[in-house]
């Protein structure tokens, strides 16, 4: 019998808590769960008191399956969530909602931020002794992709992943806030600009391929992680393990239907996006197209949330921004990679020299392992940037 366990309320006053008393799995989690996984930088304490668990949550008995929600950059996992996704699964037969709140607002080293993702996972399917979904948004993307490759335990913790206009291979957008070195930025931006030390180190020796099944999310209108669209989307998946992959791109999905009007970066909003969603965490692989009714595509939000929450939801893109400008402190540089992956070799893969192929158990492209091009770069502390891009145009023009 599953114990009564604390949690925290659905209120407005503590939804965003960093400090949250959630009790001892009962398992030694920490400093490691398994000898292959990496150690972590942040105490228990502090990985543990970032999960929200609000009072409804059921940990699995009533057979719904528990939903990890990581947010992006800039929020907490409470506001990021709370008037869309959190909403719709709290009400929802099939998945039960928890969520983080990063200490620094997922401005801090993205490294970091990964510690409590992967902490996360392995914490809430331990005391619901069950897997669980992970959703990530935005920044919380790289997260999750993060914890599963360098954490392995994580993916027998985890049933599937659904990524929300990922940002797996950064965006062009960052070049903004943080256009060169020496000019003091948030650390998590440095490290999502497109060839960053940390996306290369991510998308480096199978990283770029899924650990699990997962569904990828993402609007070729995305105001803030281009590109999204074609080959070259910063969200598309591989799917060399054949675990199963399915890429959405919403736009070219739905066709001239309302779901496919101008969506910005708060894919939590789209009908397709959550119909998927819902897809992936009942058959517990990645969503799939075929088995949606894609009437939802006649709407502009899914049914579950009214316009008070799209009102809230797209609100969240000002809280973010604050977030980011008030962070501190600020870094004139990018973070240097933990040592656990700084010495291993690093491998990038040019997006228009991919090999895109149906993946196996994938409902749309999946890029596999036909990848004509890998170039091998070295990420020392001398060679970033300009180094790195020489580097590529070269491999690229003898090939």
């Amino acid at each position: 019998m599953v114990p009564k366990l604390p949690g925290h309320g659905f209120g407005r006053l503590d939804i965003n808590s960093i400090t949250n008393n959630n009790p001892d799995p009962g398992v030694v989690l920490y400093p490691k769960l398994s000898d292959e996984d990496a150690p972590y930088r942040v105490q228990e304490p502090h990985l543990r008191a970032a999960i929200f668990i609000p009072t409804s949550f059921q940990y699995g008995r009533d057979g719904r399956v528990p939903v990890l929600l990581v947010p992006g950059t800039g929020s907490m996992g409470g506001e990021a969530f709370e008037s869309n996704f959190a909403k719709l699964l709290s009400t929802s037969t099939f998945g039960d909602p928890v969520w983080l709140n990063v200490p620094g607002r997922m401005c801090d080293d993205a490294a970091k931020n990964a510690e409590f993702a992967a902490y996360a996972i392995n914490y809430i399917s331990t005391i619901c002794n069950a897997k669980i979904a992970v959703v990530g948004w935005s920044q919380g993307t790289l997260a999750v992709q993060w914890s599963l490759k360098y954490w392995p335990s994580t993916r027998t913790h985890a049933s599937n992943f659904i990524s929300l206009s990922g940002v797996f291979r950064g965006t062009i957008a960052a070049r903004l806030l943080a256009p060169r070195n020496g000019i003091p930025c948030t650390p998590s931006i440095w490290q999502q600009k497109t060839n960053s030390n940390f996306t290369t180190a991510l998308l480096s020796n199978g990283g770029d391929s899924a650990y699990v099944p997962t569904t990828s999310i993402y609007s070729s209108t995305d105001e803030v992680v281009q590109p999204q669209f074609g080959k070259r989307a910063s969200a598309l998946m591989h799917d060399e393990r054949g675990v199963g992959v399915t890429n959405c791109e919403i736009q070219s999905v739905v066709g001239n239907k309302p779901a496919a009007l101008m969506y910005t970066h708060f894919s939590m909003l789209n009908p397709l996006a959550w119909a998927l969603t819902e897809d992936a965490i009942i058959n517990g692989g990645p969503g799939r197209l075929d088995r949606i009714d894609m009437k939802c595509c006649l709407h502009t939000k899914p049914s579950g949330l009214t316009m008070i929450d799209v009102a809230k939801t797209k609100a969240l893109s000002v809280k973010c921004a604050r977030g980011i400008v008030t962070f501190s402190p600020k870094s004139r540089t990018a973070p240097e990679l933990p040592q656990y992956c700084a010495t291993e070799e690093k491998y990038h893969i040019p997006g228009n020299k991919s090999d895109l192929e149906q993946g196996p158990g994938s409902d749309t492209l999946a890029v596999g392992k036909g990848c004509p091009v890998r170039v091998k770069c070295s990420l020392s502390q001398g060679n970033r940037g300009n180094d790195l891009r020489k580097e590529l145009r070269s491999v690229q023009g003898n090939t």
